[in-house]
């Protein structure tokens, strides 16, 4: 898909198609006023003026709160440890609670890097400034997961349409995998989330996975990576769930910085996520089946993505993102 032709959808999918805006910003799209895409990127463009680009002492990383927090500080330190050495600044982690924290975060020039989870990414881009600028690529050099339909063992669940009538845990408003895609791909195969089943939001991946396992839920859309980290810390057995429906794959959390930075400090971000020796540091424990971080380019890796979450009624709005407070 071109550029142009993406953008043109993203303008209509979200309502801001319009008259041209009385500033000197040839282009915003679907961004906050605060922002320009002079280059229709999708993106906010650094700013020109040098006064107005940051160079902190210290940058504030943050990992999307799709588990625990606190599991991620540890698992981080060998990479941290690596970027400040690239930079040649402090760095400070800052653990999101939630996707809204982490955007509001990024909005308001305290948190400058972060790993921002799929369905908020376009949130982070279009409220706060956050450009993307890699993901962690698989040994196959992919960077997808995909939704997948739990259900526990014993289910008498076998397909989406046995959905009707059970208690289904989605994860939250923003999640793309855990609410925004079933919402789109159920509907499409007859069965409407909070009409033909009851949504009951967990607050995290985890939540909704546990809760399978335990039989608090009777189903949970959920992100394959996060159910293939959990069973692989021995959280749950395998075979204490079956996958009853699997998506085409999403892209993984996008990790990237806050437009305004120094373009000098911008690159050696990124050449900090680009040489990390990830397969000997703790993240490869973690993320086993991941080999190191890629570049990625947002319009093309997001594009389903924004389109699935246009056609569900979202805007990148401040009552947008007031939604996702709770989780």
């Amino acid at each position: 898909m071109s550029r142009a032709k993406l953008a043109s959808i993203c303008l209509l999918a979200f309502g801001l198609a319009g008259p041209a805006l009385a500033d000197d910003c040839p282009n915003r799209g679907t961004l906050d006023t605060r922002y320009c895409d002079a280059n229709r990127d999708l993106l906010a463009d650094t700013p020109t003026d040098p006064a107005k680009q940051k160079d902190p002492d210290t940058l504030i990383f943050s990992y999307t709160p799709v588990e625990d927090p606190a599991v991620y500080e540890n698992v981080f330190a060998d990479f941290l440890a690596h970027l400040s050495k690239v930079t040649g600044k402090k760095i400070k982690w800052f653990g999101a609670e939630s996707y809204a924290a982490q955007v509001e975060a990024l909005r308001s020039g305290r948190l400058h890097i972060a790993g921002v989870a799929s369905g908020p990414t376009p949130f982070a881009v279009n409220l706060a400034g956050f450009v993307p600028i890699v993901a962690m690529a698989k040994k196959d050099n992919s960077i997808g997961y995909t939704l997948q339909l739990i259900v526990p063992r014993d289910s008498p669940i076998k397909s989406i349409a046995d959905l009707k009538g059970k208690r289904v845990a989605h994860v939250a408003p923003s999640s793309n995998s855990g609410d925004t895609a079933p919402r789109i791909l159920f509907k499409e195969k007859g069965v409407e989330p909070g009409k033909d089943y009851e949504v009951l939001y967990s607050g995290k991946h985890d939540n909704s996975i546990m809760g399978v396992v335990n039989k608090d839920y009777d189903a949970a859309p959920v992100a394959s990576s996060v159910v293939e980290r959990m069973a692989d810390r021995g959280m749950f057995k395998r075979d204490d769930i079956r996958i009853v429906y699997e998506s085409s794959p999403f892209p993984r959390t996008a990790f990237g910085i806050a437009y305004d930075l120094k373009p000098e400090l911008q690159a050696k971000i990124k050449e900090a996520f680009l040489s990390f020796d990830f397969l000997n540091s703790a993240l490869a424990k973690e993320f086993k089946d991941t080999k190191g971080f890629k570049e990625l380019t947002y319009k093309d890796a997001w594009g389903d993505i924004i389109l699935i979450q246009g056609n569900s009624g979202i805007t990148y709005t401040q009552d947008g993102l007031s939604k996702l407070k709770g989780d």
